[in-house]
C-alpha cells in the first residue's frame, strides 16, 4: 500500500514522502496513529500544492533577505562609550547593543543572535560585524565606536 506520511517514522520514511509499506502496517499503525495518509489521487495533489507553497515561502524569504542587505551594508552604526588610556572601552559593546542601537537609529529590527560576534567589541573605532540574515545570505554591519 502506498501511504504519504505525516511525520518522521524512524526508519520507514520523513514527513512528505511517498513510499509502498505492508498493507498491515499501513493500517494498523501509520493510519490509525494519523502518522500518515494513503496515496490517493487527491492527497498526491494536496501534497505537491503544499510542496509548491513551500517553495514560494522559500523564495520569498530569500528575497527579502537580500533585500535587507542591501539595506544593512549601506549602514553605519555610531555607538559611544567610555574610554581609558590607549582606546581600551572600560566595557564593551555587545551585539545587544548594537542590536538596539541598529532598531533607534534606522528602525531595522536584527536579532542579537544572528550577529556573528565572536567577543564582544572593546576598543574605538570601525568594526565590521557580519549577520546572517538566512543560511545563504550574511550581510556586513559598520560598527562606529567613539570616545563618550
Amino acid at each position: 500500500m502506498k501511504v504519504i506520511f505525516l511525520k518522521d517514522v524512524k526508519g520507514k520514511g520523513k514527513k512528505g514522502e511517498v513510499k509502498e509499506v505492508s498493507t498491515g502496517y499501513a493500517q494498523n499503525y501509520l493510519l490509525k496513529n494519523n502518522v500518515a495518509v494513503e496515496a490517493t489521487p487527491g492527497n498526491l495533489s494536496k501534497l505537491q500544492g503544499q510542496k509548491e507553497r513551500q517553495k514560494k515561502d522559500a523564495a520569498a524569504e530569500l528575497a527579502e533577505a537580500k533585500e535587507l542587505k542591501e539595506q544593512v551594508e549601506k549602514l553605519t552604526v555610531e555607538l559611544q562609550a567610555k574610554t581609558g588610556e590607549d582606546g581600551r572601552l572600560f566595557g564593551s559593546i555587545t551585539s545587544k547593543q548594537i542590536g538596539q542601537a541598529l532598531e533607534k537609529q534606522n528602525k531595522i529590527k536584527v536579532d542579537r543572535r544572528k550577529m556573528e560576534l565572536p567577543e564582544p567589541i572593546r576598543a574605538l573605532g570601525f568594526t565590521n560585524v557580519p549577520i546572517k540574515l538566512h543560511p545563504d545570505v550574511t550581510a556586513t554591519l559598520k560598527v562606529h565606536v567613539t570616545e563618550e
